[in-house]
């Protein structure tokens, strides 16, 4: 994990790992509802992250990816944007939605995949998506959002939208084509997009020492002419701030900004991923506790007056109580018809798509006791 030190480029911060502000710190002043609601936010993130989890490892779903030791980076960054500013996510980005209003039992809706899904059960759990949030639906492909968030942002420029486009990707991601067309194109066509590089150490099982031998992400984004910025990811305040004035940046003067956030990803990759065999268990156990975002901002909020541990044992015990009762009415609601696998694919169905449905009903009808959801929600 990249540490800020004087011989490169520096890292700006705002609190220490104590939650007290550094002195001297310029930052956009946070009221006092403001930091209640990032920091009830973050956890809640922190909780559906556990029980989602654990709800994987009982095989009551099939996969899952948290979001632990990046809290900060989510919902700092959804706090400082407008709603009108379109998001194309990565996969560890869903404090977007939480704070812009998806609810508990949406996100229940889309792991189990059920009639309530979106994607109408097409896509792996975790890859969310939202027209109402403008919150471009989770891609498995690495970096294809970025060129695609270019696009968007120059969209919104000719339609002269008071908004931009924000995109996030990992530091592997960097490794990527996409990364450097999609920036390449930003700061040449000059569109309002806020690049948000999650460096937090690791692509999978490789180590940023093996992915560049530049000073971070920072300087790539100088490189293509673009202003550029490195920040504390687990500095909530500084997420905040840097944030709220790349998006001003980006929408007024019509340009693209980047920032790179040096953050840490605490948890396994995946559920598919076992991070004890690539990184050793003492430095996760440090990140988890002595660099907690959540923990950091909690003493921040706490020591104003804000905050207390009656009203930190109501919020987890309502929303473990709100999480639980989601998965239970998800697994309760019925998948998809098999209908819905060939439905919106193309405007007008193509010839081999329609083969392909035929073909699909007749294996049905053969043997209908491998497919009790069939092609109408009444078959099931």
């Amino acid at each position: 994990m990249p540490e800020c030190a004087s011989r490169r480029v520096p890292c700006y911060r705002v609190l220490d790992e104590g939650g007290n502000v550094i002195p001297l710190s310029d930052f956009s002043p946070v009221s006092e509802e403001l930091a209640v609601k990032m920091y009830g936010k973050m956890a809640t993130l922190q909780m559906m992250d556990n029980v989602f989890y654990e709800a994987q490892r009982q095989g009551r779903i099939s996969f899952y990816l948290t979001s632990v030791g990046e809290e900060a980076i989510n919902i700092a960054s959804a706090a400082a944007l407008s709603p009108d500013d379109v998001v194309l996510p990565q996969y560890r980005e869903p404090g977007i939605l939480l704070w812009r209003g998806f609810t508990l039992q949406e996100f229940a809706n889309q792991c189990f995949g059920n009639r309530g899904d979106y994607g109408k059960g097409r896509q792996m759990p975790i890859h969310y998506g939202s027209n109402r949030h403008n919150y471009f639906t989770v891609s498995s492909p690495i970096a294809t959002q970025l060129p695609q968030a270019a696009g968007v942002g120059y969209a919104l420029k000719m339609e002269k939208k008071n908004a931009c486009a924000v995109t996030f990707v990992g530091d592997g991601g960097t490794s990527e084509g996409d990364f450097h067309a999609g920036l390449n194109f930003a700061a040449v066509m000059e569109a309002p997009v806020v690049f948000i590089c999650r460096n937090n150490g690791y692509a999978i099982s490789t180590h940023i020492s093996e992915q560049f031998r530049s000073d971070g992400i920072v300087v790539k984004g100088q490189a293509y002419g673009i202003r550029s910025i490195r920040v504390d990811g687990n500095d909530t305040l500084a997420v905040y701030s840097a944030v709220r004035l790349a998006r001003e940046m980006a929408v007024t003067e019509q340009r693209p900004v980047l920032i790179e956030a040096l953050t840490y990803r605490v948890g396994h990759h995946s559920t598919s991923d076992d991070s004890t065999k690539y990184r050793p268990a003492d430095e996760i156990q440090y990140w988890k506790t002595t660099r907690n975002p959540v923990n950091r901002f909690r003493k921040w909020v706490e020591r104003n007056g804000w905050w207390s541990q009656e009203e930190e044992d109501e919020l987890r015990g309502n929303v473990r109580k709100q999480l639980l009762e989601a998965i239970q009415v998800a697994e309760k609601s019925g998948k998809q018809p098999l209908k819905e696998l060939f439905n919106d694919v193309y405007d007008v169905p193509t010839e081999n798509l329609a083969e392909q449905e035929v073909g699909l009903r007749e294996l049905v009808g053969k043997y209908p006791q491998d497919y009790p959801i069939g092609f109408h929600a009444s078959d099931s």
